[in-house]
């Protein structure tokens, strides 16, 4: 099992950047694939980007970077040339993976996720 607990969010102009973490408790972490997800007021939860156990990565947005780093339990997302439309509560999710190439670009198959971090882009 794992907990995971975002941070990083805030509120940030138009135009600038925020790196959001999300910390996973346990020793097992290199053990799962890990992605992000948003959901902005009266929308649905929407996904941002995934990372396999091995490093390999996608992202809905060229703006937004996903990294990993296994020796601190963290997963990381990089977000830069914020634009208002980014407003959303990010949550990082985790989903126990076979195979260290795969990752997940759906909500369903992760079995884990933080209480959410927000993001405020103002214009």
């Amino acid at each position: 099992q794992v907990q995971l607990v975002e941070s990083g969010g805030g509120l940030v102009q138009a135009g600038g950047s925020l790196r959001l973490s999300c910390a996973a408790s346990g020793r097992t972490f290199s053990s799962y694939a890990m992605g992000w997800f948003r959901q902005a007021p009266g929308k649905e939860r929407e996904f941002v980007a995934a990372i396999s156990r091995s490093g390999v990565s996608t992202s809905v947005k060229g703006r937004f970077t996903i990294s990993r780093d296994n020796a601190k339990n963290t997963v990381y997302l990089q977000m830069n040339n914020l634009e208002p439309e980014d407003t959303a509560v990010y949550y990082c999710a985790a989903r126990a993976a076979l195979y260290e190439g795969s990752y997940y670009s759906s909500s369903g198959p992760y079995g884990y996720w933080g209480q959410g971090t927000q993001v405020t882009v103002s214009s």
